[in-house]
């Protein structure tokens, strides 16, 4: 995929404003779902197990985040999955604060082992635990450099059959064809929560129109944060410019801006 890809697949999803099913935290519903919105989607966050079924036969994409995890959403989860599987919709995992809690490392690994057509979104130390590496992680933030997920990430394409987006000051977006890096983005965006969270919606929106790699999402988030990011005097101006710049991105933007590269 290249630059004029992404931008194509871009005026794809605005023209189809592809129906994506969240099973999301607290913290980031509202986020996510403006994100997509902003980005030409079209959301719902559904948690309820009595609707999913009916919810996945029409919907095209399942997005699940684990970032506040219980029991009983566990359930809800495995159930989501097992309905994108029977009518063959992508799965987009974001296994938030994963090698922190037993309960997220596994329930991480059981989503993933579950689902049947799987995007794996998450930070290089989350990459790394759901493969089972020694990670340093602190709760729900990275303590690792992108790149030392690399091989976790190579593990897990072979292990789930699995795209995998790593984030991170450097993006990698890892699959069977080979490895994609992203130098876009602003550090700035690690002081919002939410913006991974909200990168991992906007994937399960491509996934829908049939951009299932995780490139073509991470390409359009890291360039919004970075344009949202010379506009915003801070954390709190970020979240409204990172909205306006997702909901006006287009591919002559993007085409001088995405500093794209493949290494294998």
């Amino acid at each position: 995929m290249n630059v004029k890809d992404i931008g194509t697949a871009l005026a794809q999803l605005r023209e189809q404003a592809p129906l994506v099913v969240n099973i999301t935290n607290y913290v980031v519903m509202n986020n996510s779902a403006n994100a997509l919105l902003a980005i030409g989607a079209s959301p719902i966050m559904a948690h309820s197990r009595e609707e999913m079924a009916e919810m996945m036969a029409f919907a095209g994409a399942l997005v699940i985040n684990i970032g506040t995890l219980d029991r009983t959403w566990i359930e809800r989860m495995t159930f989501a999955v097992e309905q994108a599987n029977d009518t063959g919709k992508v799965v987009v995992l974001d296994p938030v604060g994963c090698g922190a809690t037993s309960l997220r490392t596994n329930s991480a690994r059981h989503l993933a082992a579950l689902a049947e057509r799987l995007i794996i979104r998450g930070n290089s130390s989350e990459i790394i635990a759901l493969a089972g590496q020694t990670s340093q992680g602190k709760g729900v933030d990275s303590q690792d450099a992108s790149d030392a997920a690399l091989d976790a990430a190579k593990q897990l394409v072979e292990q789930y059959q699995a795209q995998v987006v790593i984030s991170g000051a450097t993006d990698y977006i890892v699959n069977a064809e080979g490895i994609y890096t992203l130098n876009n983005g602003h550090p700035m965006m690690t002081r919002v929560t939410g913006t991974g969270c909200s990168l991992s919606a906007i994937t399960g929106a491509f996934a829908a129109i049939g951009e299932t790699s995780g490139l073509a999402a991470a390409a359009v988030m890291s360039v919004a944060g970075e344009i949202a990011a010379e506009q915003a005097n801070g954390p709190g101006s970020l979240q409204a410019a990172l909205l306006d710049a997702l909901y006006n991105l287009d591919a002559e933007t993007l085409s001088k801006r995405l500093k794209l590269s493949q290494l294998s």
